[in-house]
């Protein structure tokens, strides 16, 4: 029964000095001291098992091997742990100063974003969404652009099989507020649109944010107070802005809104076409037919509205030349504006 000790013994030796990972180490701790099938713990049930003048030296050596086996594997552990922790100096100089991480930063779109919904949430305003493949009559009929109108065609857009229409501005987010809620109404509407567009201020893609109020007496002069507020808070308190008539089919009258081209400062730039004005929304008093659309009695209601692309209003803060850059993927264009939220 002795032999069988040594043999155990010899075989321990054997697999211990080709073991060289600190995983290794562990299968053969369980493997030879396990508690239920441990090698040299089966040895030690056998004691009862042995002849009784046997008992008393095979038990010492029983117990003298399963001793033997753990601390022997724990002297083979931490040498192994050693040679790693100089293995790992050789190569990593710890008195070295750390490379700081690369951070995140917002989207300049999104920074703009949150900027505009600040000051319009200061203002009373709520934040309104919606989808955005929709119906043609949300998206134009409602709008005062029923089929074959003249101004589809500066809304040359994409169409879905369903009849469904990528939305081309967040006016529909409008149309469905004053369907489902009755004024007093104070929204803005950010969110993705889509034009067939590409230059150097338009992308196919593009965001924008449109505002609505509608309530009793409000008048044109509401809405130039809060258009200028908007820009004062947005650029600087000396910013410099004009209004300008134009015609949109869902406002009448209604105005481009134009702000000193902030890349110029006036003087005439690529990005300002040499006009020294760069035009930063639309705007107007609500159609009536509009109001009739959604059931508003635009006998007793008036209201104001106004859209602006925040990709042209992130090129004017950030002086960004190229809208395009916003989309292309770059980023240490990004990284620029790492630290302005």
């Amino acid at each position: 029964m002795l032999d069988r000790v040594k043999t155990l013994r010899k075989e321990f030796d054997d697999e211990l000095s080709t073991t060289k990972e600190l995983r290794l180490i562990e299968e053969l701790r369980v493997k030879y001291l396990g508690r239920k099938a441990g090698l040299a713990n089966e040895l030690v049930k056998m004691i009862k098992d042995v002849p009784d003048e046997q008992k008393s030296n095979f038990g010492k050596e029983a117990n003298i091997l399963k001793v033997y086996i753990e601390t022997v594997l724990d002297e083979h552990k931490k040498r192994l742990e050693e040679s790693r922790r100089d293995s790992e100096k050789a190569f990593f100089d710890i008195t070295l100063p750390g490379v700081k991480p690369l951070l995140g930063s917002f989207h300049p779109i999104e920074l703009v974003r949150r900027e505009i919904e600040d000051i319009f949430l200061r203002l009373g305003y709520s934040i309104a969404e919606g989808p955005e493949a929709e119906t043609d009559w949300n998206n134009f009929e409602a709008l005062n652009m029923p089929p074959h109108h003249p101004a589809r065609d500066m809304q040359d857009t994409f169409y879905l099989e369903n009849g469904s229409v990528l939305r081309t501005h967040t006016s529909p987010v409008q149309i469905r507020t004053m369907l489902s809620k009755k004024p007093p109404i104070r929204i803005i509407c950010p969110g993705r649109t889509f034009r067939c567009d590409w230059d150097i201020t338009h992308t196919p893609n593009f965001y924008q944010v449109e505002g609505l109020m509608i309530d009793v007496g409000v008048s044109l002069a509401d809405m130039k107070g809060t258009i200028d507020y908007f820009c004062r808070q947005l650029f600087s308190t000396e910013i410099i802005t004009r209004l300008r008539p134009s015609y949109f089919p869902f406002v009448e009258p209604g105005a481009e809104v134009d702000i000193q081209c902030q890349i110029c400062k006036g003087k005439g730039c690529r990005t300002c076409k040499n006009a020294g004005w760069l035009e930063i929304m639309g705007a107007g008093m609500v159609h009536v037919n509009v109001l009739e659309n959604v059931g508003i009695d635009s006998e007793i209601y008036t209201g104001f509205a106004f859209g602006m692309g925040m990709d042209r209003i992130a090129m004017l803060k950030f002086g960004i030349e190229d809208t395009r850059a916003n989309y292309e993927g770059n980023l240490r264009f990004i990284e620029q504006f790492r630290g302005l939220e």
